[in-house]
């Protein structure tokens, strides 16, 4: 009996062989989860056995890739791409340094921008049209995303829409679409019962359907009876070719196989913070402890990539997991936020939504605490985390999140490369200091603005392990300093600029103390 699924299975290197020179290829995942590995290697194969395809325009949203080879790093060749559209650039360094060298155009905007646009590039609409990057250097008064002073500008414009302000994101058309599910049934339906997030496949498909183009979806194995429909994230009838995979290229996340916990609720006999070890008595453990002081009871959360990861295991040490809900912009609510390389992923969520919902979710102000990294800060209070002399990171959703938080708590070292730092007795001592500051007179790339957090009424605070500051009315406070440091050698002479120094209380001293 014929099944609509075997007219669409292939191997990569045919699938990927219909993609042609010059088209847009739109990538679904968030850093390895849900990545079509098998797919974007095989581009990379036939680019170095071929020198096609070429030219080629690469949207994604969420990073994608190791930092090393995986990932968006098998399309960094020159020749291969000739623009990017990303939400986050830090995994995928080689296409930073194409950007960065104007061997691209490469445009860095807001990940929940980019996972909605797909959602009105397929609906027929004119672009995305959203508060978010309003101020920032993805507003076109600003520098308009652009990595290279040679990228073209006129991908995003400022419109006055009933007495507001707002940005508009173009839409563009899209020809080929890279999603990555567990399985396929007989009648080609994408299921995702195995993966830890679902990301924006459906906008992907839908938006390359509705532009003729190509849908290739790579999964792990076909199944034999066709799937309940409401476990189906994309219908057979938006898909053209399947792909079954290796098991090497199908991996749950870049860091794990499989974690069937990123997947399932959590077993009523299991506690939360089960699993948990604590953090050792560093520089980053006095941050997230000060930092999880901040998190209100009944909050809804989020915590960004590196640093702030840690607060979640402070609160499991603290066992508060319970009083609040910890939720990740790739999709997962509640459970516990994986880091590394299997960020995006969280143990035992209560509930999983596609990336776009969530950040519908975000962007109209669901978010009540938010903390993130912060690479500068500079006197008004504006954070750069996105651009540091030649290297790219991006923002990925850290603008979407920043501005829209009822309260953001920025997270860092008081400065940085070589930083030593020893707790002792309740105090804190500076063994070697940090040759860089982080606190700078004006930050590199304005990728969080200290003004429009002042309009909006945020609450805003910058924790780092030696001092803690606010953002007041005329610029930075200095609210706390650390047992043990002195305010003048320790904190002043270590910033570019002066802040502002009222009532200084002492941080807490137990942040100070190993619980063990």
């Amino acid at each position: 009996m014929s099944r609509p699924v075997d007219a669409k299975l292939c191997d990569a290197r045919e699938a990927v062989g219909l993609i042609e020179d010059g088209q847009t290829v739109v990538s679904g995942g968030f850093v390895g989860a849900a990545h079509p590995e098998a797919l974007t290697s095989a581009i990379e194969r036939r680019f170095v056995e071929t020198g096609n395809p070429r030219g080629l325009t690469l949207v994604y949203g969420a990073g994608q890739g190791d930092g090393k080879r995986r990932g968006a790093n098998h399309l960094a060749h020159e020749g291969l791409v000739r623009r990017v559209i990303g939400g986050h650039w830090g995994l995928a360094p080689g296409l930073g340094r194409l950007a960065i060298e104007g061997k691209i155009e490469g445009y860095n905007f807001p990940q929940g921008v980019i996972c909605q646009l797909l959602r009105d590039i397929a609906a027929g609409r004119p672009g995305c049209i959203t508060h978010i990057g309003l101020d920032t250097f993805v507003d076109p008064e600003v520098q308009g995303g652009r990595l290279h002073p040679a990228t073209p500008p006129g991908l995003v414009e400022r419109v006055e829409l009933g007495g507001r302000t707002w940005l508009w994101y173009h839409a563009f058309p899209v020809h080929v679409g890279l999603i990555r599910g567990t399985a396929a049934d007989p009648l080609g339906n994408l299921l995702m019962d195995r993966e830890a997030i679902f990301g924006e496949v459906l906008p992907i498909a839908q938006a390359v359907h509705n532009h003729g183009g190509v849908v290739i979806a790579q999964v792990s194995e076909l199944r034999d009876e066709p799937a309940c429909p409401q476990h189906v994230r994309v219908p057979g009838i938006l898909i053209d070719r399947i792909v079954v995979a290796d098991p090497h290229e199908h991996d749950q996340t870049f860091a794990e196989h499989f974690n069937p916990a990123y997947c399932k609720a959590r077993p009523i006999d299991v506690p939360i913070n089960a699993g948990l070890d604590p953090m050792p008595m560093d520089e980053r453990r006095i941050i997230c402890a000060r930092a999880c002081d901040e998190i209100p009871r009944g909050a809804i959360v989020n915590l960004g990539i590196g640093m702030p990861e840690g607060i979640a295991r402070i609160a499991a040490e603290r066992n508060v997991l319970d009083q609040f809900t910890l939720t990740v912009e790739s999709g997962p609510i509640g459970g516990i936020p994986s880091g590394g390389l299997s960020f995006g992923a969280s143990i035992y969520p209560e509930a999983v939504v596609d990336q776009p919902a969530q950040f519908d979710f975000y962007d109209g102000g669901g978010l009540d605490f938010a903390a993130l990294g912060g690479a500068e800060i500079d006197a008004k209070g504006n954070v750069n985390v996105s651009k540091v002399g030649a290297k790219v990171a991006g923002i990925g959703g850290f603008v979407n999140i920043t501005q829209t938080a009822k309260r953001v708590v920025f997270c860092g070292t008081f400065t940085a490369k070589g930083l030593q730092v020893a707790a002792e007795g309740g105090k804190l001592r500076i063994v070697r200091e940090g040759r860089i500051r982080k606190f700078v007179r004006q930050v590199e790339q304005l990728s969080f603005s200290a003004d429009r957090a002042r309009a909006l009424g945020q609450d805003v605070l910058y924790v780092t392990e030696r001092a803690v500051l606010r953002l007041a009315e005329a610029g930075v406070e200095l609210i706390e300093i650390a047992p043990g440091i002195d305010l003048q050698t320790g904190v002043l002479d270590q910033m570019a600029f002066k802040p502002i120094v009222g009532q200084v209380q002492l941080m807490p001293e137990r942040l100070f103390i190993p619980m063990w």
